[in-house]
């Protein structure tokens, strides 16, 4: 099981998505306050669709919070500023991936304070950064990847073809 932390998330739709990205991961989604919206918002339902039953949400005052509730043994911090790409950490089942707000990222001081557990998505140097929803599925997916997917369906319902056919 991974844990999604999202600290002083913004925009609705973004959380949104990630919630649904943690139901069909079964992870965890943590939100660190102030949020942008209130998580009964109408934008943020609507982007999780019928997924919210499937997900574990935790709302937490601030980081101090969130720290006191929760025993973190690894974590990762995605930030544009880290010093190592995301494929270049290892992942452990149950670590913490943190994410900062859309228009200003995680906390310089949080930042600093963990220096060694941030990392970055690599990208175009004239990008600013991607899209909040997009870097969490990004981090999600590596960390599962590392992990073999434990508990996640390994198989589609595709027919199955030759490989003459496949070539066509």
């Amino acid at each position: 099981m991974l844990n999604i932390v999202l600290v002083a998330p913004e925009i609705p739709q973004n959380t949104g998505n990630i919630a649904r990205t943690c139901a069909a991961t079964g992870s965890v989604l943590h939100l660190i306050q102030p949020l942008g919206f209130d998580i009964s918002e109408k934008a943020v339902k609507r982007a999780g669709l019928d997924y919210w039953h499937l997900v574990d949400v935790r709302v937490y005052d601030d980081l101090e919070d969130f720290f006191a509730q929760n025993s973190v043994k690894q974590m990762r911090l995605f930030s544009t500023k880290a010093p190592r790409a995301y494929t270049e950490a290892s992942y452990e089942d149950g670590c913490f991936l943190f994410f900062g707000r859309e228009t200003k990222g995680l906390p310089e001081d949080f930042l600093d304070a963990h220096y060694i557990d941030c990392v970055r998505i690599p990208m175009r140097e004239e990008a600013r950064s991607l899209n909040l929803s997009n870097s969490v599925a990004v981090g999600v997916f590596e960390a599962l990847r590392q992990l073999r997917f434990p508990h996640l369906k390994d198989y589609g319902k595709m027919k199955q073809h030759s490989l003459q056919e496949v070539h066509l």
